[in-house]
């Protein structure tokens, strides 16, 4: 039963990764180009000029767009999936790390720190 359970979730993941990835790809790239947050508000009250260019605004996914792609769209689209693909590298490593943890603290006292408490 804990094996059809665990498939269950890794199912679940894996399809939420692909509409993750299908989203970033294929709708991102119909996103508004309106400013938004802090460039809107600084139209706004008129300060948008003394805006400057960011310490990266040279690096290849910046401006929401990959460098060197002339397709506005697959540009966007590829930045998309690039930021989702960022975004799941940091979480497995964290996910990962708070596992080995757990499960090093498990293996020396003998009980999991989560099922001791409660």
């Amino acid at each position: 039963m804990r094996t059809r359970r665990r498939i269950g979730i890794a199912l679940f993941a894996a399809g939420a990764v692909v509409a993750a990835l299908l989203l970033a790809a294929f709708v991102s790239p119909f996103a508004s180009t309106q400013p938004d947050g802090l460039n809107k508000v600084a139209i706004d009250k008129g300060f948008d000029h003394k805006a400057k260019d960011s310490a990266v605004a040279d690096s290849p996914l910046a401006g929401y767009a990959v460098k060197n792609v002339s397709n506005e769209k697959v540009s966007k689209g590829l930045s998309g999936v690039a930021g989702v693909a960022a975004t799941l590298l940091v979480a497995s490593g964290l996910f990962g790390g708070v596992r080995f943890v757990v499960r090093r603290r498990t293996d020396t006292s003998g009980t999991s720190p989560i099922t001791a408490s409660g």
